[in-house]
């Protein structure tokens, strides 16, 4: 097992609030070092839905969401990270000396202190509530949209009403044959402008809908729908179909580090500090009275946990470093 050198901060996780973290770090003369079980930097956005257009980063009305993680992976890579791919967090422990030990299945980190990014934890998708839905999954059933070509000129169906559904429903709205949106509630749990773009789109909605069965010889030719009402069925020519239905989280190893969670979130104060000194945490995976689970929060959550982080690390400094516009850039930039 391979023992890093002592960085400044640990930062666990490289989505967006992870890499904005990174990034801060820089303009606080601190170094880090990101570690992230996933294979490439940018989290959920750059795995589920690198295709999907996010709205709500401040000066994007929309960005989508792989140029934004390409946006953030070079602002983080002026801080220079040492970045640690592909290894799954184990145990955090603080040394008699003060150090964070940070192990994961590879490696030893060590660290000043910590900021927890973990996102939603650890995902999986929750499963179509179909007895055969694992028969067709990758082939006719997909979880996340990872490549829009995928499904030119397809006829698919989605199923889901939330945030995830709506926007699936809206993409792929442009480039498949046709789309049509199955969910049990004739109400949708997704942002109001989306449900206004959704109804004026060409996307076929069908409420209150749940999906029955389906079939198929090589892939999916059809599925059978419910009315769950008035029990009445429908059959719909379809090639592919898309779940919406989000996905489960849990924290992994991370619950067993003697942290202070509430439903699967680490309970932070407006310091982002948790109950153990030294360690902070941001983003989705953290709660407290009035948190908004948002891109943009994340965004402001970060440098809130690396400033309070660089007073834990060095008492003499102040909290706030003053504004960015006053960042010198380098000669000749």
């Amino acid at each position: 097992m391979r023992m890093e050198s002592i960085k400044d901060i640990l930062i666990i996780g490289g989505g967006p609030t992870g890499l904005f973290a990174s990034f801060y770090c820089g303009m606080r003369n601190a170094s880090c070092s990101i570690i992230d079980s996933l294979p490439t930097l940018g989290g959920q956005l750059a795995t589920l839905y690198p295709e999907k257009y996010i709205y709500d980063v401040a000066g994007f009305p929309k960005i989508r969401a792989i140029e934004l993680v390409k946006q953030l992976i070079q602002q983080s890579s002026e801080s220079n990270p040492e970045v640690y791919l592909n290894e799954s967090v184990q145990a955090l422990d603080r040394r008699e000396n003060g150090l964070f030990e940070l192990r994961t299945d590879k490696s030893i980190h060590f660290g000043r202190a910590v900021i927890i990014c973990a996102g939603i934890g650890g995902f999986k998708p929750r499963p179509l509530p179909i007895d055969n839905a694992n028969d067709y999954r990758n082939n006719g059933i997909y979880y996340f949209i990872d490549d829009l070509k995928k499904f030119e000129n397809k006829k698919v169906l989605i199923v889901g009403g939330g945030d995830s559904a709506v926007d699936y429903a809206l993409m792929l709205s442009l480039t498949a044959q046709s789309v049509t949106l199955v969910h049990r509630r004739n109400e949708f749990r997704a942002h109001e402008e989306s449900i206004r773009q959704l109804q004026n789109s060409s996307v076929r909605i069908l409420t209150p809908f749940e999906l029955s069965s389906i079939n198929g010889t090589n892939g999916v030719d059809e599925a059978i729908i419910v009315n769950n009402q008035n029990g009445d069925f429908m059959r719909l020519d379809i090639d592919v179909i898309v779940s919406g239905l989000g996905f489960s989280a849990s924290l992994g190893p991370i619950k067993d580090w003697g942290l202070e969670t509430f439903k699967n979130e680490i309970v932070v104060n407006s310091k982002m500090e948790t109950n153990i000194p030294g360690v902070y945490a941001a983003g989705d995976i953290v709660t407290y009275p009035g948190k908004v689970k948002l891109i943009a929060t994340g965004f402001g959550e970060a440098p809130t946990a690396v400033n309070n982080a660089i007073t834990f690390i060095r008492p003499n400094e102040r909290l706030s470093p003053g504004h960015s516009s006053n960042r010198k850039e380098p000669v000749g930039s």
